[in-house]
Formats: C-alpha cells, sequence, structure tokens
C-alpha cells in the first residue's frame, strides 16, 4: 500500500532493511532504489544509467553501489557515475524517516 503525505512516499519500514542493503521500489512506472548506510537512508534512480539493468542487485561498499552487470559504479549519496562502463550520474531523491517509516520525495 502506498501512503503519500506531502508528496513523501512511504516506501518501508525501517527495520525492513540493513546496514549496507538496497530495496528496490517501483511507483508510477519508474524504479528506485532505497539504501541504507551507517550514517542514514537514501534513494536514487533503481535502473543503472548504462545498459538499464535493475541496481538492487548490486553490491553496496562504502558509500558506493556496483552495477550487477558490467561492475560500473555509483555514488550513492550524489548519484555521481565513478567507474566506467558508466558515466551519466544517477537522480538521487531526498529521504526522511518518520516513527520507524522511511519516505522518499518524489518530484
Amino acid at each position: 500500500m502506498i501512503t503519500q503525505t506531502d508528496n513523501w512516499i512511504y516506501v518501508l519500514e525501517e527495520n525492513e532493511i540493513e546496514v549496507e542493503d538496497i530495496k528496490r521500489f517501483d511507483h508510477e512506472k519508474k524504479t528506485f532504489c532505497i539504501y541504507r548506510l551507517s550514517d542514514g537512508y537514501f534513494a536514487t534512480d533503481g535502473v543503472c544509467t548504462h545498459e538499464e539493468i535493475h541496481l538492487e542487485d548490486g553490491l553496496v561498499f562504502d558509500d558506493q553501489v556496483e552495477c550487477p552487470m558490467h561492475q560500473g559504479v555509483f555514488n550513492i549519496k550524489t548519484g555521481k557515475a565513478l567507474a566506467p562502463p558508466v558515466c551519466e550520474d544517477l537522480k538521487t531523491y531526498p529521504v526522511k524517516v518518520e516513527d520507524g517509516k522511511v519516505y522518499i520525495l518524489i518530484k
């Protein structure tokens, strides 16, 4: 069930995602990834900009996610493309946590 409050979309409960993990979230025909790092929650587009592969199966290390197909690397916090073959950045989205619930702001 999707709950929307002032354009913030409910994604998951805090305890549904471990540190250095990824959860896929689909909303209005678009895929997003929610990440939990040691310093908080972050969100990006959920598809690699190189070959349109879902990042949900990627490897998270430090503040980066590695695409499962060709090992391109993105910074999770900024979306910046860091390692070939990716050269186009991911879009990032604001995330907030309230009462144990994680929300993403999709504009």
